[in-house]
């Protein structure tokens, strides 16, 4: 591979993963707006209905979560290929976990739909434990990106 590409494919993950950042946040948005929609008084779940606010996190979760494992793998498949090998640290574990974590909370979609408020309960549990994990890769992330570029 060309060095100026394989240098460059360094930029991929982190767009890639800032763009995820968003997507999730408005998945989370959608989801409050879902719950209100369930849980709000008749005007409001008349009003809000409109929206299909649930269908559309359900949406937004599956591309979430498409991102998230695809993202994790192109990340450690440019570093692999950078470097030769993957440095096992905590961005790497983290990064790991949150896959798991996101694709764990996924899973509880059906039981959601059947109504179930324990799955619901964890299912949102494990997102705010990713996003609040998703805030601190994005400074770890950063300060890798940072390395990248002033060791270049």
């Amino acid at each position: 591979m060309p060095e100026a590409l394989v240098f460059n494919l360094n930029f991929l993950h982190p767009l890639l993963m800032g763009a995820l950042l968003a997507a999730s946040s408005y998945a989370l948005y959608l989801g409050i707006k879902a719950k209100k929609t369930r849980t709000g008084s008749a005007e409001e779940r008349k009003t809000l209905i409109k929206g299909k606010f649930a269908q559309r996190h359900y949406l937004m979760g599956s591309v979430v979560l498409a991102v998230m494992v695809t993202g994790s793998l192109g990340g450690m498949a440019v570093t692999y290929l950078n470097n030769g090998k993957l440095f096992v640290g905590s961005h790497l574990l983290v990064g790991l976990g949150m896959t798991g974590l996101i694709a764990l909370a996924a899973s509880l979609s059906p039981l959601m739909q059947q109504g179930n408020v324990i799955a619901r309960k964890a299912h949102v549990g494990l997102n705010m434990l990713t996003m609040t994990l998703f805030l601190w890769q994005g400074i770890s992330g950063l300060q890798i990106l940072n390395k990248i570029w002033t060791n270049r």
